[in-house]
This record gives C-alpha cells, structure tokens and sequence, in this order.
C-alpha cells in the first residue's frame, strides 16, 4: 500500500513537469468585463471599452468560444500593447503560454 501511494504521489508531482506551452495563433483578446457579452463576436469589441475595463484584467477568447483569463504577467504585457495601439476594434493576438484551468500563464504575446 505504501509503494502504491509513492508511485500515485510520484506521478501527480511528474505531471506539471510534462506540461507544455501551448500557442493560440490570431485569437481576440478582450477584457474580463466584457468577455461573456462579446464571446459571440469578440471582434467586434472595442480598444476604447477595453482600456476603460483594464482594471478588470484581459484573456483570449478561443476558437472555441473558450474565455482564458491572462495571469498578472500577461495582463500587463497586454496592456502596454493596448495603450499603444492605434485599432478601433478587431483587437487580435498571438499569444504561448501554459494552460491552467481557465487561467493562461503567458510567456509571450503580440498584439496584431
């Protein structure tokens, strides 16, 4: 039983280990605010409203029409992008980090 639990507690400490980047290419990002009012045409979501809701944090909206938060990282990369970018809306994104539930730990982003 002992051997058993050692291997179990092994294997789940291995697993983060194993995990992988993982890219979302020319994806929409959008503020948490607005993220479950724009999931159906994030396009069409303004750099203007996302600045005002900066506060609130950014994600990505996948092509699944899955909402991944950005961690503090990635909210701040994003944000310095944003306040220098000259687009109304369409506001897209090349963007690799790791995957942890909802939340995405961002290691790099271009706005587009």
């Amino acid at each position: 039983m002992k051997v058993l639990l050692s291997l179990l507690a092994a294997g789940l400490l291995a697993t983060p280990a194993l995990a992988a980047p993982k890219s979302f290419e020319n994806v929409s990002v959008v503020d948490v605010n607005c993220s479950s009012k724009v999931a159906d045409n994030a396009d069409a979501h303004t750099r203007d409203c996302a600045l005002k809701c900066e506060k609130s944090g950014f994600g990505i909206v996948t092509e699944d029409k899955q909402f991944l938060k950005f961690d503090a990282a990635g909210n701040a990369k994003i944000m310095k992008q944003l306040h220098k970018s000259k687009e109304a809306d369409h506001l897209r994104v090349n963007v690799k980090g790791d995957v942890d539930g909802d939340m995405l730990k961002v290691d790099s982003i271009k706005l587009l």
